[in-house]
């Protein structure tokens, strides 16, 4: 086997020209492989981000049955002990914060028209940490000083052409079913990664909102995580803490449904991508791959003459291919990687995706994943490539062989 391999290497860097062009395929195809992967890897995280960081947060907990009833009867799923489930929350490992949220709907009126929204009370300098994603277009953020203030979407602002400093009153009905309106000063004007939720959103103070609505309590305990990648484990955790009392979680996975269908969209693009490109590599690959072989007939010829059995030219054959295959395949991915993170240090512009209103930088990931497919795909375009070829070169009969040489 080692007389083999030093022969199949000697081969290959006798014939230079054919080498680089095999080369230059498979580096290519693994290349363009690592920078599709870790573009498509990016946009997945940011967009999970996105969504945790302008709104849902990594965990929820609320009564049971708020996510499929409260809509209808919000006021049936009050949390009344809000301080305490706080403080079970955030006794968890890797919790970076806790806020809760009171959810209502009502109308926002500029004096001269009014417009349906969809409100949360929230606990502003706790939110901030949270919302890294929300952008304030005009004024500022919300603080707990603002018992008052009051932060709109920019669908909103828009429809009602309020912008800060503006006020606004807004009317409710409280959960005994009277109707209570406050006014309020618009702070600051916000811009998600959502245009849906930017045209109805407005925020306000969870106290204000209590007092609105006659309430005490919250609807949504929202927990921050201090790693992402830690959400599965840390709802594991909340749920056993939480098993027998009266409420349920959701993860910021079960609440976006776009996101699970745009990751699902990804992965399929990027499968249909690897395809491709493994076809065009075989394509490309073989070509050279048969010109080659089929040039040193008469060579393997010879080999056969002196002795050599059919088995031993079809393995030399394969393992040229191999090493090939290793080399380029290793050449594309140190290519790669640097490339990659050559792009990701100056960034690429993105428009902002579907139903969304904020472009963002993107970036081409090193993902071991996406290197270890591109390198599997490289490799194995050569050796495919070259078994049809060394099947038939190594079953030519001698005379045959040695007459191509003529």
């Amino acid at each position: 086997m080692q007389g083999l391999l030093k022969l199949a290497l000697r081969n290959i860097f006798r014939h230079r020209g054919r080498t680089a062009m095999t080369l230059a395929s498979i580096v290519f195809g693994v290349v363009a492989l690592i920078l599709a992967g870790g573009f498509i890897e990016d946009t997945i995280i940011e967009t999970g981000e996105a969504t945790i960081r302008s709104n849902t947060g990594h965990i929820q907990v609320a009564r049971r049955g708020y996510w499929e009833y409260g809509s209808q009867q919000p006021e049936h799923y009050l949390i009344d002990d809000v301080e305490g489930l706080r403080r079970l929350m955030a006794a968890m490992d890797g919790v970076a914060d806790v806020m809760f949220r009171l959810g209502f709907s009502g109308l926002l009126g500029n004096g001269r028209s009014d417009w349906p929204i969809i409100g949360e009370g929230v606990e502003p300098d706790r939110e901030a940490r949270l919302a890294s994603y929300l952008t304030v277009v005009s004024g500022r953020r919300m603080t707990d000083k603002d018992r008052f203030g009051m932060m709109i979407g920019a669908g909103v602002a828009k429809a009602l052409k309020l912008g800060a400093g503006d006020t606004a009153s807004l009317l409710v009905s409280t959960p005994g079913g009277a109707t209570n309106l406050l006014d309020f000063e618009i702070v600051g004007v916000f811009q998600t990664f959502s245009k849906d939720y930017d045209a109805r959103a407005v925020r306000i103070s969870l106290a204000a909102a209590q007092e609105l609505l006659a309430t005490p309590g919250a609807h949504l305990g929202v927990l921050l995580l201090k790693d992402t990648a830690a959400t599965g484990s840390a709802a594991e955790a909340l749920r056993r803490q939480l098993d027998g009392k009266e409420f349920e979680l959701r993860t910021w996975l079960d609440l976006d449904e776009f996101y699970n269908q745009t990751v699902t969209l990804y992965r399929q693009q990027f499968g249909f991508l690897t395809a491709i490109i493994l076809v065009m590599l075989l394509l490309s690959v073989s070509n050279t791959v048969n010109i080659g072989i089929f040039e040193r007939v008469s060579e393997f010829g010879t080999m056969l003459a002196l002795g050599n059995r059919a088995s031993r030219v079809f393995g030399l054959i394969v393992t040229e291919s191999v090493c090939l295959g290793l080399i380029g395949s290793l050449l594309g991915v140190v290519i790669g990687v640097l490339l990659a993170m050559s792009v990701s240090q100056v960034g690429i512009p993105m428009p902002p995706p579907p139903n969304a209103d904020q472009g963002y930088i993107s970036k081409v990931l090193v993902v071991p994943e996406v290197i270890g497919l591109a390198f599997l795909t490289g490799l194995l375009a050569a050796v495919l490539a070259s078994i049809l070829p060394a099947r038939k070169v190594s079953r030519m009969h001698i005379a045959e062989a040695l007459r191509q040489g003529v």
